[in-house]
This record gives structure tokens, sequence and C-alpha cells, in this order.
């Protein structure tokens, strides 16, 4: 079991928290009034889950979808960053897609190519940083041989595919591996976790090394989201 003993030495300068709420959970029927809500309410990057029914036991959205939230969003002051988490198999072939819409991170799961170093290599070519993506039960050890194509590794602290579901303890373990790897690299390289983060356990999965927070209904689900998003800050700044 994770505890504060097992936290990681930091080697490197951690990078500055983002917070990234997942449109998952927000209201399709108002999903621009949606983003842009949480953008004034502080978030940092939007977070953008795209689920195929087959990788994945759920449906979701689009790269039409995505073109549309930020053709929508064109006209706000600074980029909002778009991160794209594709849960779809095979991968390859949208990959061009998000780029196209204005994905600004796009990661996939390495279980979902054939070639995981060529897709990498599709997003970089792209204009867009690249990332990996870690099921609870995925090994770090598809990271060993491209790491230097790797802008982003993503933690699954739920099993994907729905939102809502609770955090999994043991997710801790392996978000303190993956900084140790991070900080062995001497690479600028993000490290987010995403499922059941809340206000009550975000610090634990800073402790562990994440700079990157996903969370979809405890943000969406909040009748303020400024306050909700100022509350999680608030947990940060303690760690």
């Amino acid at each position: 079991m994770y505890n504060a003993c097992m936290s990681t030495q930091k080697t490197t300068e951690q990078n500055e928290a983002w917070i990234a709420p997942s449109i998952l959970a927000a209201d399709f029927a108002r999903l621009g009034e949606e983003v842009e809500n949480v953008l004034d309410a502080g978030a940092d990057i939007i977070h953008f889950d795209v689920m195929d029914n087959h990788y994945v036991p759920n449906l979701s959205i689009g790269p039409l979808v995505l073109e549309s939230l930020t053709r929508h969003l064109s006209n706000r002051p600074g980029k909002a960053l778009m991160d794209v988490h594709l849960m779809v198999k095979p991968v390859d072939r949208l990959i061009g897609d998000f780029l196209d819409a204005g994905a600004d991170f796009i990661t996939f799961h390495p279980e979902a190519t054939e070639h995981i170093h060529r897709s990498l290599t599709l997003v970089k070519e792209g204009g867009a940083k690249a990332g990996l993506v870690f099921n609870p039960a995925t090994s770090l050890e598809y990271l060993d041989h491209v790491m230097e194509l790797v802008d982003m590794i993503l933690i699954m602290s739920v099993n994907p595919g729905f939102g809502g579901q609770a955090f999994i303890p043991a997710s801790l373990n392996k978000l303190a591996d993956a900084r140790a790897i991070i900080d062995a690299s001497g690479r600028d390289i993000r490290l987010e976790i995403d499922g059941g983060i809340k206000t009550e356990n975000i610090a634990q999965a800073a402790l562990a090394g994440a700079d990157t927070f996903v969370a979809g209904s405890a943000i969406f689900g909040s009748a303020d989201y400024a306050h909700t998003i100022t509350a999680m800050r608030r947990q940060l700044q303690h760690n």
C-alpha cells in the first residue's frame, strides 16, 4: 500500500500543477458553455475522452466535436489547451483527424497499436504533444524504448470506459514509479492521473508525483466550478 514515506525523491523540477476537467462529465446539451465555464473557473487544460465501444465498452465523442469546440473557443483570449485521450483501437487512423481538429496533447494506450514508436511519431510530426496511457494492470515497461518521444504519461486510477468510478488506491504506487522514471530520464514530461480524482484525494496523487489532474464529476457535478477548482488547488498547495 502506498504511503507518504514511499513518495519518490524529485530529482528534477516538477511541472506546475494543472487541473484538467474531463468533459465526459459535462452537460453535452451545452458543451461549449460548459467548457467556457470551467476555463473561466480556473481550469488549465480540457480533457477530451474518446471511446469507441471496442477498446473500451462505451461510446463517446469524435473529432467533429473537438473541431467544433476549438472553433467555439477561438475568440477567447489565450489558447484553450485540448488534451485528447484516445481509448480506441486501432489508434493510428484517428490520430490525424484529432490533430486536424485542434488537439494539443494526444495520449493513447500502448495496447491499442501494433507499433508504439510509429504512433507516437505520428502525433509529434503532426505538431502535438504525445503520450502513453497506462491502465491499472498495464506495465510501465512499454516506456523502455520510447521515452524520447513521450511528452506525457497518463496513469489511469480506474479502469477506462466510464466516468464516476471510484479511485483505485494502488494507482498511487504506479504514479510513484512513473515519477521515478521521468526524473531518471531528465526530460520535461507531464505526469497525469485520471479516475476518481476529487478534492479529498488530489493531494495524495500529487505526493506520489502527479502534476496534471483529470477530474470529471468532481468538477462538473459540483454547484460551483470555481469553488471546486480553488479547493483542489488549495489541497495541492499543502502538498
